[in-house]
């Protein structure tokens, strides 16, 4: 089975969400998926489909970059988490020291989006690290 048939509903996800330059590529055993959506709901519509397959979204065989296009510095991001806080790191990666946390509900402030999964934020208390993307609403 190719990984495009292994994640033929997130690239379905992707197609009906309506992402421009939509990128669906296998390479190495990693099936790529990139693309801007025009909100943050069409790139929620990707993520929840890998997340019906993996909800744990531990796979190393899909890489998923999808940005939110219109997303400028000072944009205000809520913070979209189950029920955790989210952790606001001081590098982008999971590695990286937690310098802060966010609540679910919480407004935040986009600094910039430094990579497809890592955005730089603030918090209304002044708290600036990298956020992972998915958990942050535009």
């Amino acid at each position: 089975m190719s990984l495009q048939e292994k994640y033929a509903t997130v690239v379905s996800a992707a197609q009906s969400a309506g992402l421009s330059d939509l990128s669906v590529q296998e390479q190495g055993g990693v099936l790529y998926i990139t693309g801007k959506a025009s909100n943050s709901a069409s790139k929620d519509t990707v993520w929840n489909a890998l997340g019906a397959i993996d909800p744990s979204y531990t796979a190393t065989d899909i890489n998923i970059d999808v940005q939110v296009s219109g997303l400028a510095a000072g944009a205000s991001l809520t913070v979209d988490t189950d029920q955790s806080n989210l952790n606001i790191r001081q590098e982008p990666s999971t590695e990286a020291a937690v310098v802060g946390k966010a609540a679910k509900g919480e407004v935040v402030t986009l600094v910039e989006q430094s990579s497809e999964d890592w955005w730089k934020i603030k918090t209304k208390d002044g708290e600036e690290g990298y956020a992972y993307s998915r958990y942050l609403k535009a």
